[in-house]
Formats: C-alpha cells, structure tokens, sequence
C-alpha cells in the first residue's frame, strides 16, 4: 500500500508541475478575459435550527457566463451569471404506503468572486452570491396517486434577493476552464428594508465546463 500511495503520488505531483509548465506558455492571468460554461448542480437543503429534518440531494442544471477583471498578477475578480436549479428530494412510508416529494426551483445566481491566482493554471475564487428566484416545481407521489405543481415568480423588485457566499476553483487549460463551486444561502433580503435568516437554506456543489477567450 505505501508503494502503491507513492506511485499515485508521483504521478500526481508529475501531472501537476507539467500542467504548470504548459499553462505558463498561455498566462492570461493579467488580461481581462470572457467565457461561458454549462454543467450541473447536486444540491440540497439544510436545516437551520438544527432539528430532524433529512433529504436527499437532487441534481440540477446549471450554466452561464463570466468575465475576469485582473488586479495585477495574483488577483482579481470574477463577477458570474449563472442560471441554477436546486432543489432536494425525499421519500419514505406513511401508514405503510410509500410516498416521495421532489422539489425544483430554478435561480438567476450571480456571484462576485474575489480571483486568487497562484498558478496560470489555477484560480481559486471566493465571494458573496446573490440569487434570484424564477420558477418553482413540487412533485409528490403517495402510493399509486402523483400530483406536480409549478409556480413562476416575477421579481418586480429587485432588492428581494438570497444573500450566500460561494466558494471554488477554476482549472484554467489554455481556452478550457473546468470550475468547481460551494454555495451555501445565508440570508433572505425581503425587499423592504428587512430581512430574514431562512430556516431551510439552499446548499449545493457545482460542476461545469467552459471555454473562454
């Protein structure tokens, strides 16, 4: 096994200096650059005061466009504009009939990253996301009976928003960028001055292809 653990890790520390040494060739670390990129989502929800609540993760589609802004060489910053499906799913049996309940809502999500460029290869991002809500889907199965409901909603004002934060990375090779992203929900922006901590936050993991110029 040890054999085994420093082969792996031969390799990987091979693949990696070699990926440097190509991407050094293509450093656009300091020029302002524009992409899009599609991929997909598997999200969840979690409770925020903490009691027995369980679902399962659900995937979603996910894709967008973003721009790099370069501050000097190690940073910038990256605004994005997603359009996201989250979402999560459950099942189980109520007086012995099983039933299961899908939820699908779909967000304009826009985060503003701060760019953290250490290699021309890797970008890690972090930074606040604010998402708009578009359409809502519930559907719901109890034995041999199903029902769906769908909902749209049109944000005629724009300070009715999720506040989150997003986190992530971007492999950049050459015009490829393979991106990583957490998000987590953490506050609900009313629309009228208030605001609220929502009980049952959005969470997901984002993975997508793009390409950019």
């Amino acid at each position: 096994m040890k054999k085994i653990g420093l082969i792996l890790f031969v390799i990987l520390g091979t693949s990696i200096t070699a990926m440097a040494q190509e991407s050094e060739k293509y450093d656009r670390r300091e020029k302002f650059t524009f992409g899009v990129k599609i991929g997909a989502n598997l999200s969840n929800v979690w409770d925020s005061e903490g009691e027995d609540f369980e679902a399962d993760a659900k995937l979603g589609f996910a894709a967008g466009a973003f721009v790099g802004i370069p501050i000097g060489r190690f940073l910038g910053i990256q605004p994005e504009v997603m359009f996201s499906q989250k979402g999560f799913q459950s099942s189980g049996t109520l007086l012995g009939t099983s039933y299961s309940n899908k939820k699908t809502t779909s967000w304009i999500d826009v985060p503003v990253h701060l760019q953290i460029k250490p290699l021309a290869f890797l970008t890690i991002l972090v930074g606040p996301q604010i998402s708009f809500r578009v359409s809502e889907r519930n559907e719901y199965t109890f034995g041999n009976n199903s029902s769906a409901q769908e909902e749209e909603f049109k944000n005629d004002n724009i300070r009715k928003n999720m506040l989150g934060i997003s986190t992530g990375f971007d492999i950049n090779i050459y015009h490829v960028v393979v991106s990583g992203r957490a998000s987590w929900d953490l506050q609900n922006n009313k629309g009228d001055g208030t605001s609220s901590t929502p009980r049952y936050r959005n969470q997901f993991l984002q993975l997508t292809v793009g390409f950019k110029i």
